[in-house]
């Protein structure tokens, strides 16, 4: 690769980590590419050449995030019995890591256009097969209503985070009573 198109790739994940930041900080639609842009240093045009519409931006955020989740799910290595919370320790530390990619991505369902919705339907689908076809490989009783919960978790967390609600997680040994 030459240092130009590192230069271009690097300038990429600049323009996505400060759409991630923006989008969570202001949500989809008071977020614009000329934000974005201004954030990053370049010009509005310069956001563009990587990504056409905001709408595009912003699914590539998400399935940057996406990826992360897949990835983490499918990394965690334990015995049957602490694979739900080896994978919601995974979840957490995700949390920690990409806050506002995964918040992004664990919220994005409210966003009512029709590609994003589609897209995070999608996704959420594919994060519960996922899920589920781990639980089912440990052995785990009705993996089906396991991964169910496993997911409703997630967005509660993620819930309880986006409204600085930690009292709504009293399980986790981190939050505040």
């Amino acid at each position: 690769m030459s240092s130009k198109e590192e230069i271009a790739r690097n300038r990429k994940e600049q323009v996505l980590n400060a759409a991630a930041e923006l989008f969570a900080e202001k949500g989809y639609y008071k977020t614009t590419t000329a934000d974005v842009a201004r954030l990053v240093g370049v010009t509005q045009p310069y956001v563009f050449h990587f990504f056409k519409t905001k709408e595009e931006l912003y699914l590539a955020v998400l399935q940057r995030a996406n990826e992360k989740v897949m990835h983490a799910f499918s990394s965690v290595d334990a015995p049957s019995y602490q694979l739900e919370d080896k994978m919601g320790k995974a979840f957490t530390e995700l949390l920690t890591d990409s806050r506002n990619e995964i918040l992004l991505v664990m919220m994005a369902f409210t966003i009512p256009e029709t590609a994003i919705r589609e897209y995070v339907k999608a996704e959420f689908d594919s994060v519960f097969e996922r899920v589920k076809d781990r639980f089912a490989d440990a052995g785990l009783d009705d993996p089906e209503t396991k991964a169910s919960g496993f997911i409703g978790t997630g967005l509660l967390i993620s819930m309880a985070e986006v409204l600085d609600m930690p009292k709504l997680i009293p399980w986790d040994d981190d939050s505040e009573k």
